[in-house]
Protein backbone atom coordinates (compact mmCIF):
# COMPACT_ATOMS: atom_id res chain seq x y z
CA UNK A 1 0.00 0.00 0.00
CA UNK A 2 2.79 2.65 0.92
CA UNK A 3 4.17 2.22 -2.58
CA UNK A 4 1.02 2.66 -4.24
CA UNK A 5 0.32 5.86 -2.24
CA UNK A 6 3.72 7.50 -3.36
CA UNK A 7 3.48 6.47 -7.02
CA UNK A 8 0.06 7.63 -6.84
CA UNK A 9 1.22 11.13 -4.95
CA UNK A 10 4.21 11.06 -7.96
CA UNK A 11 2.10 10.71 -10.44
CA UNK A 12 0.02 13.80 -9.21
CA UNK A 13 3.31 16.10 -9.08
CA UNK A 14 4.40 14.62 -13.26
CA UNK A 15 0.97 15.50 -13.88
CA UNK A 16 1.48 19.17 -13.48
CA UNK A 17 4.44 18.92 -14.58
CA UNK A 18 3.98 20.03 -18.40
CA UNK A 19 5.69 23.72 -18.36
CA UNK A 20 9.15 24.79 -19.89
CA UNK A 21 11.92 24.01 -16.86
CA UNK A 22 11.02 20.37 -16.32
CA UNK A 23 11.33 16.93 -17.02
CA UNK A 24 9.40 14.13 -16.61
CA UNK A 25 11.15 10.54 -15.62
CA UNK A 26 9.84 6.77 -15.61
CA UNK A 27 11.99 5.38 -14.33
CA UNK A 28 13.30 1.24 -13.64
CA UNK A 29 16.54 2.34 -12.28
CA UNK A 30 16.25 3.02 -8.31
CA UNK A 31 16.41 6.40 -7.44
CA UNK A 32 19.36 5.92 -5.33
CA UNK A 33 21.80 4.67 -8.41
CA UNK A 34 20.80 7.75 -10.32
CA UNK A 35 19.90 11.00 -8.40
CA UNK A 36 23.31 12.39 -8.06
CA UNK A 37 23.41 12.51 -11.54
CA UNK A 38 20.19 13.70 -11.98
CA UNK A 39 20.98 16.55 -9.36
CA UNK A 40 23.86 17.43 -11.20
CA UNK A 41 22.18 18.02 -14.46
CA UNK A 42 19.73 20.29 -12.90
CA UNK A 43 22.79 22.26 -11.36
CA UNK A 44 23.84 22.66 -14.46
CA UNK A 45 20.93 23.55 -16.62
CA UNK A 46 18.07 24.90 -14.27
CA UNK A 47 16.05 22.01 -15.40
CA UNK A 48 13.63 20.08 -12.49
CA UNK A 49 13.70 16.22 -12.61
CA UNK A 50 10.72 15.03 -11.48
CA UNK A 51 11.40 11.04 -11.33
CA UNK A 52 8.58 8.31 -11.00
CA UNK A 53 10.13 5.03 -10.18
CA UNK A 54 8.90 1.35 -10.36
CA UNK A 55 10.12 -2.25 -10.92
CA UNK A 56 7.48 -3.07 -13.07
CA UNK A 57 4.79 -1.78 -15.19
CA UNK A 58 5.69 1.02 -16.55
CA UNK A 59 5.21 0.29 -20.12
CA UNK A 60 1.66 -1.06 -19.67
CA UNK A 61 1.01 2.66 -17.75
CA UNK A 62 2.57 4.67 -20.49
CA UNK A 63 0.13 2.46 -23.30
CA UNK A 64 -3.00 3.47 -21.00
CA UNK A 65 -1.88 7.62 -20.38
CA UNK A 66 -1.54 7.17 -24.34
CA UNK A 67 -1.13 11.01 -25.29
CA UNK A 68 -1.73 12.78 -21.85
CA UNK A 69 1.10 10.69 -20.75
CA UNK A 70 3.53 13.09 -18.57
CA UNK A 71 6.64 10.71 -19.29
CA UNK A 72 9.39 12.50 -21.28
CA UNK A 73 11.87 9.55 -20.82
CA UNK A 74 12.26 6.72 -19.84
CA UNK A 75 15.44 4.97 -18.06
CA UNK A 76 15.91 0.98 -18.12
CA UNK A 77 17.95 -0.98 -16.25
CA UNK A 78 18.40 -3.69 -18.79
CA UNK A 79 18.23 -4.51 -22.63
CA UNK A 80 14.93 -6.44 -22.47
CA UNK A 81 12.82 -2.94 -21.65
CA UNK A 82 14.68 -0.63 -24.32
CA UNK A 83 13.08 -3.63 -26.65
CA UNK A 84 9.68 -3.45 -24.83
CA UNK A 85 9.40 0.18 -25.10
CA UNK A 86 10.43 0.23 -29.22
CA UNK A 87 7.99 -2.56 -30.16
CA UNK A 88 5.20 -1.01 -28.75
CA UNK A 89 5.86 2.38 -30.68
CA UNK A 90 6.12 4.25 -27.57
CA UNK A 91 9.12 5.97 -28.14
CA UNK A 92 10.06 8.69 -30.41
CA UNK A 93 13.38 8.89 -32.47
CA UNK A 94 15.96 11.53 -31.44
CA UNK A 95 18.23 12.94 -33.97
CA UNK A 96 21.37 14.31 -31.62
CA UNK A 97 24.74 14.88 -33.07
CA UNK A 98 25.89 14.84 -29.17
CA UNK A 99 24.53 11.18 -28.53
CA UNK A 100 25.75 10.00 -31.63
CA UNK A 101 29.34 11.09 -31.31
CA UNK A 102 28.88 9.82 -27.48
CA UNK A 103 27.49 6.39 -27.82
CA UNK A 104 28.86 3.78 -30.12
CA UNK A 105 26.96 2.84 -33.27
CA UNK A 106 26.36 -1.15 -31.36
CA UNK A 107 24.75 0.75 -28.34
CA UNK A 108 21.90 3.18 -29.99
CA UNK A 109 19.51 2.00 -32.33
CA UNK A 110 20.14 2.12 -36.04
CA UNK A 111 16.78 4.42 -35.86
CA UNK A 112 17.06 6.43 -32.87
CA UNK A 113 14.52 4.94 -30.77
CA UNK A 114 16.91 4.12 -28.00
CA UNK A 115 20.35 4.82 -26.80
CA UNK A 116 22.29 2.45 -23.76
CA UNK A 117 24.00 4.23 -21.06
CA UNK A 118 26.06 2.16 -19.34
CA UNK A 119 27.07 -1.69 -19.59
CA UNK A 120 27.16 -4.65 -17.05
CA UNK A 121 29.13 -7.75 -18.05
CA UNK A 122 27.83 -10.91 -17.36
CA UNK A 123 30.79 -13.00 -15.72
CA UNK A 124 31.09 -16.44 -13.89
CA UNK A 125 32.29 -16.19 -10.17
CA UNK A 126 34.27 -18.82 -9.30
CA UNK A 127 35.04 -20.08 -5.87
CA UNK A 128 38.56 -18.66 -4.54
CA UNK A 129 38.80 -21.47 -2.04
CA UNK A 130 37.75 -24.04 -3.74
CA UNK A 131 38.77 -22.79 -7.67
CA UNK A 132 40.44 -20.02 -8.15
CA UNK A 133 40.46 -17.83 -10.86
CA UNK A 134 39.43 -19.04 -14.36
CA UNK A 135 40.73 -16.61 -16.79
CA UNK A 136 39.63 -19.15 -19.93
CA UNK A 137 36.38 -19.67 -18.93
CA UNK A 138 33.24 -19.76 -21.38
CA UNK A 139 30.31 -19.77 -20.70
CA UNK A 140 30.17 -22.87 -23.05
CA UNK A 141 32.12 -24.64 -20.14
CA UNK A 142 28.98 -24.75 -17.48
CA UNK A 143 27.27 -27.42 -19.77
CA UNK A 144 30.59 -29.50 -20.08
CA UNK A 145 30.19 -32.84 -18.07
CA UNK A 146 33.44 -31.49 -15.59
CA UNK A 147 30.99 -29.12 -14.55
CA UNK A 148 28.11 -31.18 -13.45
CA UNK A 149 26.58 -30.38 -10.17
CA UNK A 150 28.65 -26.86 -9.85
CA UNK A 151 26.92 -24.18 -10.96
CA UNK A 152 24.08 -21.68 -9.61
CA UNK A 153 21.79 -19.33 -11.52
CA UNK A 154 19.25 -16.97 -11.26
CA UNK A 155 16.01 -18.10 -13.32
CA UNK A 156 16.79 -18.36 -17.13
CA UNK A 157 13.88 -16.14 -17.89
CA UNK A 158 15.05 -13.17 -15.99
CA UNK A 159 16.08 -10.45 -18.60
CA UNK A 160 19.94 -10.44 -17.49
CA UNK A 161 20.19 -14.25 -18.43
CA UNK A 162 17.29 -13.86 -21.63
CA UNK A 163 20.17 -11.66 -23.29
CA UNK A 164 23.00 -13.53 -22.68
CA UNK A 165 20.79 -16.59 -24.29
CA UNK A 166 19.88 -14.51 -27.15
CA UNK A 167 24.04 -13.66 -27.69
CA UNK A 168 24.54 -17.28 -27.86
CA UNK A 169 21.98 -17.69 -30.14
CA UNK A 170 23.17 -14.93 -32.07
CA UNK A 171 26.63 -16.33 -32.11
CA UNK A 172 25.98 -20.43 -32.02
CA UNK A 173 22.87 -20.84 -33.81
CA UNK A 174 19.80 -22.22 -32.22
CA UNK A 175 19.92 -25.76 -32.28
CA UNK A 176 23.36 -25.79 -30.57
CA UNK A 177 22.27 -22.70 -27.64
CA UNK A 178 19.33 -25.42 -27.40
CA UNK A 179 21.94 -27.97 -26.24
CA UNK A 180 24.10 -25.63 -24.57
CA UNK A 181 20.91 -25.14 -22.42
CA UNK A 182 20.04 -28.65 -21.72
CA UNK A 183 23.69 -29.23 -20.47
CA UNK A 184 23.64 -26.39 -18.25
CA UNK A 185 20.54 -27.22 -16.68
CA UNK A 186 21.45 -30.60 -16.17
CA UNK A 187 24.88 -28.97 -14.58
CA UNK A 188 22.93 -27.18 -12.32
CA UNK A 189 23.92 -27.80 -8.42
CA UNK A 190 20.24 -26.55 -7.72
CA UNK A 191 16.80 -25.37 -9.22
CA UNK A 192 17.53 -22.06 -10.47
CA UNK A 193 16.01 -19.65 -8.00
CA UNK A 194 17.37 -16.00 -6.07
CA UNK A 195 18.91 -12.73 -7.74
CA UNK A 196 22.54 -12.15 -8.82
CA UNK A 197 23.86 -11.79 -4.88
CA UNK A 198 22.52 -15.21 -3.80
CA UNK A 199 24.22 -16.82 -6.60
CA UNK A 200 27.49 -15.35 -4.98
CA UNK A 201 26.22 -16.48 -1.38
CA UNK A 202 25.62 -20.00 -2.24
CA UNK A 203 29.27 -20.12 -4.00
CA UNK A 204 30.37 -18.72 0.02
CA UNK A 205 28.02 -21.39 1.69
CA UNK A 206 29.42 -24.34 -0.58
CA UNK A 207 26.31 -25.08 -2.83
CA UNK A 208 28.25 -24.65 -5.99
CA UNK A 209 31.37 -23.98 -7.23
CA UNK A 210 30.64 -21.45 -10.07
CA UNK A 211 27.87 -18.53 -10.87
CA UNK A 212 26.69 -16.60 -13.60
CA UNK A 213 26.43 -12.72 -12.00
CA UNK A 214 26.56 -8.88 -13.33
CA UNK A 215 29.79 -7.42 -12.55
CA UNK A 216 28.37 -4.17 -10.71
CA UNK A 217 26.90 -6.53 -7.73
CA UNK A 218 30.46 -7.68 -6.90
CA UNK A 219 31.00 -3.84 -5.99
CA UNK A 220 27.69 -3.32 -4.30
CA UNK A 221 28.24 -6.32 -2.33
CA UNK A 222 31.87 -5.30 -1.20
CA UNK A 223 29.86 -1.71 -0.21
CA UNK A 224 27.69 -3.78 2.26
CA UNK A 225 29.00 -5.18 5.44
CA UNK A 226 26.83 -8.52 5.62
CA UNK A 227 27.75 -9.51 1.92
CA UNK A 228 31.58 -8.56 1.84
CA UNK A 229 32.36 -11.88 3.15
CA UNK A 230 30.23 -13.13 0.00
CA UNK A 231 32.10 -11.46 -2.13
CA UNK A 232 35.48 -11.99 -1.04
CA UNK A 233 34.49 -15.70 -1.66
CA UNK A 234 34.60 -15.64 -5.29
CA UNK A 235 37.07 -14.70 -8.22
CA UNK A 236 35.67 -12.70 -10.85
CA UNK A 237 35.88 -13.83 -14.40
CA UNK A 238 35.16 -12.45 -17.60
CA UNK A 239 34.02 -15.62 -20.29
CA UNK A 240 34.78 -15.46 -23.97
CA UNK A 241 38.09 -13.56 -23.93
CA UNK A 242 39.47 -16.23 -26.78
CA UNK A 243 36.26 -16.15 -29.03
CA UNK A 244 33.33 -13.62 -29.02
CA UNK A 245 34.41 -11.39 -25.50
CA UNK A 246 32.06 -11.85 -22.79
CA UNK A 247 28.52 -10.74 -22.87
CA UNK A 248 27.13 -7.21 -21.73
CA UNK A 249 23.86 -5.61 -20.70
CA UNK A 250 22.74 -2.36 -21.17
CA UNK A 251 20.75 0.43 -18.94
CA UNK A 252 19.41 2.88 -21.52
CA UNK A 253 16.91 5.72 -22.22
CA UNK A 254 14.32 6.76 -24.63
CA UNK A 255 12.34 9.40 -25.89
CA UNK A 256 8.58 8.50 -24.62
CA UNK A 257 6.83 9.12 -28.09
CA UNK A 258 4.36 12.12 -26.66
CA UNK A 259 7.17 13.59 -24.42
CA UNK A 260 5.69 17.09 -23.51
CA UNK A 261 9.01 18.01 -22.49
CA UNK A 262 10.71 17.29 -25.62
CA UNK A 263 13.59 19.70 -25.49
CA UNK A 264 13.96 19.25 -22.24
CA UNK A 265 14.32 15.43 -22.47
CA UNK A 266 16.82 15.93 -24.77
CA UNK A 267 19.11 17.88 -23.47
CA UNK A 268 18.75 15.81 -20.26
CA UNK A 269 19.83 12.38 -22.65
CA UNK A 270 22.48 14.13 -24.28
CA UNK A 271 23.47 15.12 -20.85
CA UNK A 272 23.94 11.38 -19.58
CA UNK A 273 25.83 10.45 -22.57
CA UNK A 274 28.59 13.08 -21.66
CA UNK A 275 31.67 12.45 -19.90
CA UNK A 276 30.71 13.76 -16.48
CA UNK A 277 27.41 12.03 -16.52
CA UNK A 278 29.31 8.67 -17.62
CA UNK A 279 32.12 8.95 -14.77
CA UNK A 280 29.32 8.92 -12.49
CA UNK A 281 27.41 6.10 -13.42
CA UNK A 282 30.86 4.34 -13.51
CA UNK A 283 31.95 5.75 -10.02
CA UNK A 284 28.01 5.67 -8.42
CA UNK A 285 27.34 1.94 -9.64
CA UNK A 286 30.05 -0.07 -10.49
CA UNK A 287 29.23 0.22 -14.43
CA UNK A 288 31.37 0.18 -17.59
CA UNK A 289 30.66 3.11 -19.44
CA UNK A 290 29.66 3.21 -23.30
CA UNK A 291 31.54 6.59 -24.07
CA UNK A 292 34.86 5.90 -25.04
CA UNK A 293 37.57 7.47 -23.26
CA UNK A 294 35.96 7.41 -20.25
CA UNK A 295 37.04 4.73 -17.04
CA UNK A 296 35.30 2.45 -15.07
CA UNK A 297 36.42 3.23 -11.10
CA UNK A 298 39.22 2.20 -9.56
CA UNK A 299 37.73 -0.63 -7.69
CA UNK A 300 35.72 -1.93 -11.11
CA UNK A 301 39.48 -1.68 -13.30
CA UNK A 302 40.88 -3.61 -10.12
CA UNK A 303 39.20 -6.38 -11.86
CA UNK A 304 41.12 -6.21 -14.79
CA UNK A 305 40.90 -5.35 -18.29
CA UNK A 306 38.43 -7.17 -20.83
CA UNK A 307 37.79 -7.61 -24.18
CA UNK A 308 33.67 -7.44 -24.68
CA UNK A 309 31.23 -8.90 -27.11
CA UNK A 310 30.48 -6.24 -30.16
CA UNK A 311 27.25 -7.70 -31.13
CA UNK A 312 25.24 -5.05 -31.85
CA UNK A 313 22.35 -4.77 -28.78
CA UNK A 314 19.87 -4.45 -31.76
CA UNK A 315 20.93 -8.00 -32.72
CA UNK A 316 20.11 -9.34 -29.29
CA UNK A 317 16.60 -8.24 -29.93
CA UNK A 318 16.32 -10.31 -32.88
CA UNK A 319 16.49 -13.68 -30.91
CA UNK A 320 14.64 -12.85 -28.16
CA UNK A 321 11.52 -14.62 -28.56
CA UNK A 322 13.33 -17.85 -29.67
CA UNK A 323 15.44 -17.56 -26.09
CA UNK A 324 12.24 -17.78 -24.33
CA UNK A 325 10.90 -20.43 -26.41
CA UNK A 326 14.05 -22.12 -25.72
CA UNK A 327 13.84 -21.80 -21.74
CA UNK A 328 10.67 -23.34 -22.24
CA UNK A 329 11.80 -26.31 -24.44
CA UNK A 330 14.05 -27.57 -22.22
CA UNK A 331 11.87 -26.85 -18.91
CA UNK A 332 15.19 -24.94 -18.20
CA UNK A 333 13.17 -23.69 -14.23
CA UNK A 334 11.41 -26.32 -13.24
Amino acid sequence: MKKLLLSTSLFTALTTSVIADEVNIYSFRQPFLIDPILAKFTEQTGIKVNLLFAKDGLVERIKREGVLSPADIVLTADFNRLMALNEAQLTQAVDSKVLNENIPSYYRDTNNQWFALSTRVRNIYSSSERVGPVPNITYQDLATPAFKGKVCMRSGKHPYNVSLIASMIAHDGEANTKTWLEGLKANLARKPQGNDRAQVKAVKDGVCDYALGNNYYLGKMLEDPKQVSWAEAVSINFPNQKTTGSHVNATGVVLVKYAPNKNNAIKLMEFLSTDAAQQMYAEGNYEYPVKEGVQPSKLVASWGTFTADKLPLSDLAKYHATAIKLLDEVKFDL
